[in-house]
């Protein structure tokens, strides 16, 4: 069902944009469709015979990891809070939001890859896996709380719990490793099978299980990270909701649930998890009695509920954790009613300020008896499942009676009394009629708006009288906990259990609350006079600013703005580092051989050449051919050593290199400045000297000290065989070490939205403006709206411009659109002639890599090369001609075949990006073998021509309109300064624009600053 859901994400955004708000019914189907799988399982989990439903499939078999993913009792419970929760938050989407409510379809895809994530979290059943869905969460509810984007609030509340949550997810995956390499296992059901034994004791497991708990107590916003969640209510009342009521913030309780069996017994466990579990419970509570705003008083509850939760979950005993489980299913319940109900409360009156809302019974009633029985089962009143739950925990408590039962139940009557006292003031703050304050209008209440927190209120009531049925439910993972008092184990979920202590505690809780409610005034000056104590969201704000300021002074202080000095420091330290090494190396096995063919004396005699000549070179541009020659030297090497693979990939990346400096060098100085800094250029010899020697003594050692074959060995072997490919690079990259290119293109693709991040500030999608002309052709439409500054200063001369309908035919569409002294006849032609040869023949590349030179990236490349060809022929204009697709689409597509290649290794085998071959004679064309691993070959082609693209795109056309605004501002100036008229004599005129010229032809041999602001 896991992948159900990231499937609906997929289809989300476009179902969105073309339904609008409705299409959050449909994808309601999807989380509705798991909550009847997950019913559908009650047999085969629950019934006599019954056992976890298991599924595995092999991730990383060399490091034996495997996905396994296992429904069992307690992840069965979970699973009908993210779905059934799920669905209805999705429904209540549909007329939540406004018709046009900006980004609605990014969230609708954003949500749903959550609830995915979510779903994911609570099945899977090895520590890494978890892992990957919890983090899963960290980022797409960061991405949910920045919704509106255009408000800062949201934004610095989606960093903050990014930030908090991350942190803490990076300590519990130094644990999850530590575990995994103590015990030798990583499957979480295995580890509490060896935990219940006592075969995982001693300080390195303690170590571990505190970092894990860093992660659940960050991720459930326990002390001292609970003050994330309260900012986090910038979110779309939705993600209150669903996010930080029913799942996120309980994929803690759900970590220390599943580990508490296991673990509850190792030392600084029980009193971690006690103290900031009360400690929470507390503070949120007082923090709630205190707000006005009511969505804000339900996240500081919500906080308080939290910690409550956490004191239950770390006994990891059946009795008290039954009660655990029931008051987690019961505070989803009247926690999500509540924030929805909170949702339609500020639609209707624009405010949730509780002192400017009264007559809430009258304007909206429905609402008001959702809200009101939701907030009678968060005080624990009967007959209700806040009650049956509130019971059970103080009966189990009452029942264990050990030393840390009894300070739990002591904490937590004192916070629930404050949970009822703030429960009463949310149902007087958001409906009582109050003096002096308008009534809110009535207004007649959608369905489909109010039929989920009234279903959520149903089932509150529902499953209050009903707890004896559920019993079973809850039992039947309690009922494998380890029990170690006699009668542990036979508590029973009832809505009523006679006269007996715990209905006492329940009466009392309540009078004190409702006690503290009615002397709300005097109480709230008794709070106003003591000292607010620790402002723990002021120490994140002074840490993060302190951080800020420790950057600034670091940064001060080593980005100096001198590239010679960076160069130098990042040289020395590497030759410090090897020196070191060398110092200590005792194998000196070093086999010399000068050459292999006389041949190499060439390559090294063009290489030294080379290098000597660009540190003589006084032009960039000089400087960049004569360094390109080294590269294509490395060329010929490659093709003398039996390598036409390599030698393919370096001459295409040697070209696109070149091209790359080239466009960049268009907006720098000719000549190279002289330094005038410490570094001279006796020093620079010295240093690079150093580094070329430390270099190659690290060559030859490593060279000589292999006491192993190398596994590269077996790879002619295993491409032939198992990967179907002659090429034993092309097949290594796609099928042996595929894992290690998908990290690869994931860094292509942020490199192309990196670079266009820079040029474009404003956004990088926007979109090249195409070529139109009339049918006539007397008439360009879409050309650049002012002439280059040469066009410009053309105009001073007795020289007639010469006019549009008279210009040469061009062999490209854009052609015409450049000024006749940049055209060149001779590259348009061969852009025309060669362009889609080019293109084929990439594509030759592509198929024919797998057993010939070639490959996805090689072929990426080739296209790249004839986009750049067109570019250069043509201009802009050219390029929006011949490439009518956005880089975002070419690497998103890419990605998306190359990540969807991996899953269907799993699909259709039993590992991840597992190949399937098939086999045939084909007439004409003969024996075939096509393999799944060609697609992720397309998806590389697509990545590195989207890349291209956006190189071509933004260090290209970009920089050709912010060149030609400057030339226009240069112009302007011009026009300006010397007034030019009819009246203007034609040698003043002569000698202004020969003023004009040499400045610009001259502005950046010695000032460089100067040449960028003009």
């Amino acid at each position: 069902m896991t992948g159900a859901f990231f499937g609906a994400a997929v289809i989300a955004y476009p179902l969105v944009r073309r339904l609008g708000r409705n299409g959050f019914f449909f994808l309601a189907l999807v989380p509705f469709a798991a909550l009847i799988f997950s019913l559908a399982t009650v047999p085969d989990i629950f019934g006599s015979a019954g056992s976890p439903l298991v599924e595995s499939m092999n991730w990383l078999p060399a490091l034996g990891l495997e996905g396994i993913f296992r429904l069992d009792e307690l992840s069965w419970l979970m699973s009908l809070l993210v779905t059934g929760v799920g669905a209805l938050v999705f429904v209540y989407c549909a007329r939540y939001f406004p018709p046009d409510e900006p980004g609605l379809a990014r969230f609708a895809a954003v949500f749903m890859a959550f609830a995915g994530m979510m779903y994911g979290l609570v099945v899977a059943d090895e520590l890494l896996m978890l892992y990957l869905f919890w983090e899963g969460t960290t980022v797409f509810s960061y991405l949910l709380i920045g919704h509106s984007q255009s408000r800062r609030r949201s934004r610095q509340a989606a960093l903050q719990a990014l930030i908090v949550t991350t942190a803490g997810g990076l300590a519990m995956l130094v644990g999850m490793i530590l575990l995994m390499a103590v015990t030798g296992t990583g499957q979480i059901s295995t580890l509490m099978e060896r935990a219940s034994l006592g075969l995982d004791t001693g300080p390195v497991i303690v170590t571990a299980v505190i970092l894990i708990l860093v992660g659940a107590v960050s991720k459930s916003a326990l002390l001292p990270f609970h003050f994330w969640l309260p900012g986090a209510m910038a979110a779309p009342t939705p993600v209150s909701a669903y996010l930080h009521a029913a799942a996120m913030v309980k994929a803690g309780i759900y970590l220390i649930l599943r580990l508490a069996p296991g673990y509850h017994a190792l030392p600084g466990w029980s009193e971690t998890l006690l103290t900031l579990g009360l400690l929470t419970m507390f503070i949120g509570g007082w923090q709630a009695l205190k707000q006005t705003d009511l969505k804000l008083l339900l996240a500081f509850g919500t906080v308080s509920q939290l910690g409550f939760l956490t004191t239950m979950a770390s006994f990891g005993t059946p009795d008290i954790t039954k009660a655990a489980l029931a008051m987690l299913i019961a505070h989803a319940l009247f926690k999500a009613c509540l924030f929805l109900c909170v949702g339609i409360i500020d639609h209707r009156a624009g405010t949730r300020d509780l002192t400017k809302l009264s007559g809430g019974w009258k304007a909206f009633p429905v609402v008001a008896v959702c809200a009101t029985i939701a907030a009678a089962s968060m005080s624990g009143l009967p007959p209700l499942l806040g009650f049956v739950a509130k019971e059970a925990v103080y009966s189990t408590l009452l029942a264990s009676g050990d030393k840390a039962s009894i300070i739990a139940l002591i904490g937590v009557m004192i916070g629930s009394m404050l949970t009822v006292a703030y429960s009463a003031r949310f149902v007087w703050g958001a409906f009582s009629s109050k003096a002096g304050v308008d009534d809110i209008a009535r207004r007649d209440e959608k369905i489909t708006l109010i039929i989920s927190p009234v279903m959520l209120t149903v089932l509150t009531v529902v499953l209050g009288p009903a707890a004896g049925l559920t019993d079973g439910y809850f039992g039947a993972w309690t009922s494998t906990l380890p029990v170690i008092d006699p009668g542990d184990g036979d508590y029973h979920l009832a809505l009523w259990h006679g006269l007996e202590p715990a209905l006492a505690l329940s009466a009392i809780t309540i009078a004190v609350g409702l006690g503290l409610f009615f002397v709300r005034d005097s109480f709230a000056k008794v709070q106003s006079t003591l000292p607010s104590g620790l402002d723990f969201h002021d120490l994140y704000s002074k840490l993060i600013n302190w951080m800020e300021k420790l950057a600034l002074w670091v940064t001060s202080r080593t980005q100096r703005g001198s590239l010679p000095f960076y160069q130098s420091v990042i040289y020395l330290v590497l030759v410090a580092g090897i020196g070191l090494a060398v110092i200590s190396n005792d194998t000196w096995n070093i086999d010399f051989k000068l050459f292999d063919t006389p041949l190499d004396f060439i390559i090294a005699a063009v290489l030294i050449i080379v290098a000597v000549a660009a540190t003589r070179a006084k032009k960039r541009f000089t400087a960049v051919v004569v360094t390109g020659i080294s590269g294509y030297a490395m060329v010929a090497y490659f093709a003398f050593v039996g390598a036409p693979d390599l030698a393919l990939t370096q001459v295409l990346v040697e070209t696109i290199t070149i091209v790359v400096f080239v466009l960049v060098l268009r907006r720098l100085p000719a000549r190279i400045g002289q330094s005038t800094g410490r570094f001279t250029p006796a020093w620079r010899a010295i240093i690079g000297a150093a580094v070329g020697v430390a270099m190659m003594v690290v060559v030859l050692i490593a060279a000589g000290v292999r006491i192993s074959d190398p596994v590269s060995v077996d790879f002619g072997q295993l491409a032939y065989e198992l990967g179907h490919g002659k090429n034993i690079v092309n097949v290594t990259l796609v099928d042996i070490r595929v894992w290690d290119t998908l990290g690869e293109i994931s860094v292509l693709v942020a490199a192309g939205t990196g670079i266009a991040g820079l040029i474009f500030v404003r956004g990088r999608e926007g979109h090249l403006h195409r070529f139109v002309s009339r049918r006539d052709g007397t008439e360009l439409q879409g050309r650049v709206r002012f002439q280059p500054v040469a066009e410009e200063i053309g105009n001073f001369h007795d020289t007639p411009r010469e006019d549009v309908t008279q210009r040469r035919v061009s062999w490209l569409i854009a052609g015409r659109t450049l000024a006749p002294r940049n055209r060149s006849i001779i590259l348009e032609v061969t852009a025309r002639l060669v362009f889609h040869a080019v293109l084929i023949f990439s594509l030759y590349l592509l198929f024919a890599g797998h057993n010939d030179p070639g490959g996805g990236f090689a072929g990426g490349l080739v296209a790249g090369l004839a986009l750049v060809v067109r570019y250069l022929a043509g201009g802009k204009f050219e390029l929006a001609e011949a490439a009518r697709f956005t880089p975002s689409g070419m690497l998103g597509t890419g990605m998306i075949m190359a990540v969807l290649t991996g899953v269907g290794g799993w699909i259709w085998g039993d590992t991840v990006f597992k190949s399937v071959y098939l086999e045939g004679d084909i007439p004409v064309l003969g024996h075939l073998s096509f393999g799944t691993s060609t697609f992720f070959d397309i998806g590389v082609y697509l990545i590195v021509v989207g890349l291209m693209l956006d190189i071509l795109r933004s260090l290209g056309a970009e920089v050709d309109l912010h060149q030609e605004r400057d030339e226009m501002v240069l112009t302007n100036r011009l026009n300006e300064s010397y007034n030019l008229s009819e009246n203007f004599s034609a040698e003043a005129e002569h000698d202004a624009v020969s003023s004009i010229l040499d400045r610009v032809n001259h502005l950046d041999v010695d000032n460089g600053a100067e040449g960028g602001r003009l």
